[in-house]
């Protein structure tokens, strides 16, 4: 299939069409947004797609000419992802922050039903590829975690000594390299969204998980 922004105008506005039951949730890593999309769809009895869970069905179903930065990275040691290169390197390659995959997303929900709304969320939906997908512009909104934000939130979900860092031979050096490179992706979304007029939160440690649920549904103009 091909992805949506080489999709011909016509093209474009008839997947918009397509999609227009459809409510996107991106961010940056560690902002709520599985646990947001989860409670939308509880409170409305939405279909929830989330993109984390089916990386590893689309990195299958990709070819190395089609996704060639994804079939890098998959051949390369803990240490060459996380460790070797700098920060910088790691977001510039990183294959899913390239939307890298982005038109399998497309394909998955335009096989949904209509009915339930679906609500998809996760940090491969870069607005410059959501936003020409849009209906109408209240349809998406981006979290975006601060720095202390987003490590409370990794710390709350892991225990001590979990998480594929811990696979590496300088944990500590990973864990920096990988938290500058979110804090990178974040600034990156945000900038993006900006330039596209499209709605973004700001999460931070004095924001409950009502208050977040309660902007996004705004955002929504639920």
């Amino acid at each position: 299939m091909p992805r949506p922004q080489d999709e011909n105008p016509a093209g474009v506005a008839g997947l918009a069409t397509r999609l227009r039951h459809v409510y996107w949730i991106g961010g940056g890593s560690g902002a709520g947004k599985s646990t947001i999309a989860r409670r939308l769809a509880d409170r409305h009895g939405w279909r929830l797609y989330g993109t984390d869970d089916v990386m590893r069905d689309h990195a299958g179903r990709t070819t190395s000419e089609e996704a060639p930065f994804l079939h890098r990275f998959m051949g390369m040691s803990m240490d060459e992802r996380w460790v070797n290169r700098s920060p910088e390197v790691m977001f510039e390659t990183f294959p899913w922050f390239r939307g890298e995959g982005f038109g399998l997303i497309v394909e998955d929900l335009l096989r949904l039903p209509s009915d339930p709304p679906v609500v998809v969320e996760g940090f491969r939906l870069l607005p410059h590829l959501v936003e020409p997908l849009l209906a109408a512009p209240e349809r998406a909104v981006w979290l975006l975690p601060t720095p202390g934000f987003r490590e409370a939130a990794l710390r709350s979900r892991s225990a001590p000594g979990d998480g594929f860092v811990r696979r590496t031979s300088d944990p500590a050096r990973a864990s920096r390299n990988l938290a500058e490179r979110e804090r990178m992706f974040t600034e990156s979304l945000g900038a993006c969204a900006e330039r596209l007029r499209l709605r973004t939160v700001r999460v931070d440690l004095t924001m409950t998980e009502d208050d977040l649920a309660e902007r996004v549904a705004t955002a929504f103009r639920l």
